[in-house]
């Protein structure tokens, strides 16, 4: 077994990679876990089928952050400080691979999700919370800042505003509350949770996976100075209107338009 495969599992569900955090009691994250955590994605990124990563938990938190053992230990020794810096390292490289990967990443937040562990689902395209989860960053109440990428994130994502608010005053919101500030894009009650997110991966699944990667890109070009979006979209559209899956699924939408008698039918 791979090191540390007990704590994430990963399953294939049709064209969805379910990954199940299971690190009892909170999925704490430590270097074992972030290291498993690489190795889905290089075993992701292999598989073609792949459209969608589900990333889920079964223990009652989502992801609690930053192992515990691992920051008391790590501050008892003089090194210990240049140690988390290096676990923090390899934690805003493992967000920074899921981010940019062309296929979707879902979290489904059925519980705590705090410092390190919001910071992991802030990394994925699109968030479902139980009405019921904790979210937020703690970590300025310790003499800490959310160091893996939170600053940046919540600040690009809902502004300073509310970035502000949660990190400096390091406050710790119900899922609701993270749906009306736009941490999370939607809020189910905990007993409908996994049957709901289950059934929305299962339907962006669905779409072309080139067309999800090319949107992906373009999407992120936005907030990138470096890029022109514009541009951006005309070099993405080029090359799917040559993609085969595109052709078909274009032509095909056109013959039942016209067999059907709509010719002037729109997308």
């Amino acid at each position: 077994m791979n090191p540390g495969a007990e704590m994430l599992r990963l399953e294939r569900i049709g064209h969805v990679a379910v990954a199940t955090l299971s690190r009892p009691p909170v999925n704490a994250l430590d270097e074992t876990l972030v290291a498993r955590f690489d190795a889905v994605l290089d075993e992701i990124a292999g598989d073609d089928e792949v459209t969608v990563l589900h990333i889920r938990s079964d223990q009652k938190a989502f992801c609690a952050g930053a192992d515990l053992a691992l920051m008391r230990s790590c501050f008892a020794t003089a090194d210990g400080p240049d140690i988390m810096l290096k676990l923090v390292s390899r934690m805003q490289w493992l967000f920074e691979r899921i981010e940019a990967s062309p296929i979707v990443a879902l979290a489904e937040i059925g519980g705590a999700a705090l410092g390190g562990g919001m910071e992991l689902a802030l990394a994925c395209d699109i968030r479902v919370a139980a009405a019921e989860a904790k979210l937020g960053f703690p970590e300025v109440g310790l003499g800490l800042l959310p160091g893996a990428g939170g600053t940046q994130r919540l600040t690009r994502l809902c502004g300073r505003g509310v970035a502000n608010r949660l990190i400096l005053g390091a406050e710790v919101i119900d899922g609701a509350e993270a749906e009306r500030l736009g941490l999370v894009q939607w809020v189910r009650p905990r007993e409908q949770l996994a049957v709901w997110t289950r059934e929305l991966a299962e339907r962006i699944s669905a779409l072309p996976k080139a067309a999800v990667a090319e949107a992906k890109r373009c999407i992120a070009a936005q907030g990138d100075p470096t890029q022109d979006g514009l541009a951006e979209e005309l070099a993405a559209s080029r090359r799917l209107y040559h993609h085969p899956e595109t052709r078909r699924r274009v032509s095909e939408f056109l013959n039942r338009s016209t067999t059907q008698g709509h010719s002037k039918e729109t997308l």
